[in-house]
């Protein structure tokens, strides 16, 4: 009997060593990237949403493409918030910013309904390469309230994600959403132009 009390005393402290040595996950957070140099203060108001993102990136883990088939599921860095969520909030971030109005909202906050133009992101692609790049591909469309416009268009770009880890990685993210934002930033300028 005092045998098998050893044995499980001793496979429990083995257990309990191995989580002890786990590494404490990190948590990473995308962030705007676009200045408001020489943008003037509008009372332009934007709603920002729905966000939709692929599958197999819609989870807490950052997704990490190993082969052209293949990807890995990084255990220890995941995003602190939903990916989709931090897409919009960063994209809403960005057009505050370029367009120089403080009415910027994610849907579907309660000013969003109100909001001169509504700006929704279909990501197709949001892919992540540890130490060499990252793509992002997607279909957005702005439309405006008042007149009833509406253009779709589709944004594909590679950004660099040479070093840094996953802090690269996330950095290069947030630089291609910063893209995204200014043509998205440049369609409600276009929109704004054709205001009789």
């Amino acid at each position: 009997m005092k045998k098998i009390e050893i044995l499980i005393l001793g496979t429990l402290a083995l257990l309990l060593a191995n989580c002890a040595s786990t590494r404490a996950p990190q948590f990473y957070t995308l962030s705007p990237s676009l200045t408001g140099v020489g943008a003037t203060s509008t009372n332009v108001s934007v709603s920002v949403g729905p966000v939709s993102i692929p599958a197999d990136v819609d989870r807490p883990q950052i997704v990490v493409r190993t082969g052209p088939n293949q990807v890995l599921l990084a255990e220890f860095d995941r995003w602190a918030s939903p990916l989709k969520s931090n897409i919009a909030r960063v994209i809403a971030e960005n057009l505050a910013t370029v367009l120089g109005t403080a009415q910027v909202s994610v849907f579907p906050q309660s000013s969003a309904a109100e909001s001169a133009y509504r700006v929704g992101v279909d990501v197709i692609r949001f892919e992540s390469e540890l130490g060499k790049r990252v793509v992002l591909d997607a279909l957005w469309t702005v439309s405006s309230r008042k007149s009833g416009r509406t253009e779709s268009r589709r944004t594909n770009m590679t950004e660099s994600a040479e070093g840094g880890g996953y802090t690269g990685l996330v950095a290069a993210h947030s630089r291609a959403l910063g893209r995204l934002s200014g043509e998205i930033a440049e369609t409600i300028w276009e929109f704004e132009a054709l205001k009789p």
